[in-house]
């Protein structure tokens, strides 16, 4: 039986229904503005839909003389590559802290929640010195090897392997399985939902990350994506805006992509708990 339409529901969904406008507008007006010219835009134009729209913004910046997609690609290869490796480390992690016994189990999980108190600006600098040190200066691993691990995605993969049903892992192991064979081919499969959340959420970390580039990246060729935005519009004294809204536009599609093949994961992942 549908609810009854009363006056107090129908002003709830009139407020979210604008409340979501407002929201998206600013949105919209990025992908319109990605095909209009540069004069439509500084003249202070709010509308969506233009005369003048044209994909004249996205062939510059896929020019022959644009480090655009390299720059994409770069971000691409540290994302994917960096997701990977965040995958199987903190399920890992997330296992060895939730089933193995091991002395000082407990003291290593409440260490690394400490850490995760601790704010990521302070550690750039000691990360500098010591990529510096082991000379990964301007390289993808100065990227990808000092986050190749999340603590807040092993407290996730924790949180699901604590509740994952012992029973199976004895039933496995009885019919001839090492504990990496349990851990491969059981407790891996069934994690899916949850390691779907860690990498959408690592994916967006490294893709969006700007720091740690602008740092530790001195090559043009070598820039992410983030990095070479911010070098694009500082060449240009930050008047390209339509080609920035272009750029912007074709910046975001991975993480659409990424969230829409892992949509049905993602909400169960974030229950952090084992009921499937």
């Amino acid at each position: 039986m549908k609810p009854k339409m009363t006056t107090g529901r129908f002003f709830m969904y009139l407020i979210l229904v604008l409340y979501a406008f407002i929201t998206l507008y600013p949105f919209l007006w990025m992908v319109s503005a990605s095909f209009k010219p540069l004069r439509e835009i500084v003249g202070g134009d709010m509308k969506l839909f233009s005369s003048n729209m044209s994909f004249d913004n996205y062939r510059t910046i896929f020019g022959h003389s644009s480090l655009f997609p390299r720059w994409f690609l770069n971000s691409l290869i540290v994302a994917t590559v960096g997701t990977v490796i965040n995958i199987f480390v903190n399920s890992m992690a997330g296992y060895s802290l939730s089933r193995l016994r091991f002395p000082g189990r407990d003291r290593i999980y409440h260490g690394l929640l400490l850490l995760m108190m601790i704010p990521g600006q302070v550690l750039l600098i000691p990360n500098y010195l010591l990529l510096k040190t082991f000379g990964m200066l301007d390289t993808y691993s100065a990227l990808i090897l000092p986050a190749a691990a999340n603590i807040g995605n092993i407290f996730l993969m924790r949180q699901f392997f604590i509740n994952f049903p012992g029973n199976v892992e004895e039933a496995a192991q009885i019919d001839g399985l090492s504990r990496y064979g349990v851990f491969f081919r059981i407790a891996m499969p069934l994690a899916r939902p949850t390691i779907a959340t860690t990498a959408i959420f690592g994916f967006m970390g490294f893709w969006n990350e700007f720091t740690k580039p602008m740092l530790y990246i001195k090559t043009n060729t070598k820039y992410t994506l983030t990095l070479g935005l911010q070098s694009f519009q500082s060449q240009n004294a930050g008047t390209m805006w339509n080609q920035v809204m272009a750029a912007a536009c074709i910046s975001i599609i991975p993480i659409i992509i990424l969230y829409l093949i892992f949509n049905k994961f993602f909400l169960v992942g974030l229950r952090m708990d084992g009921e499937k």
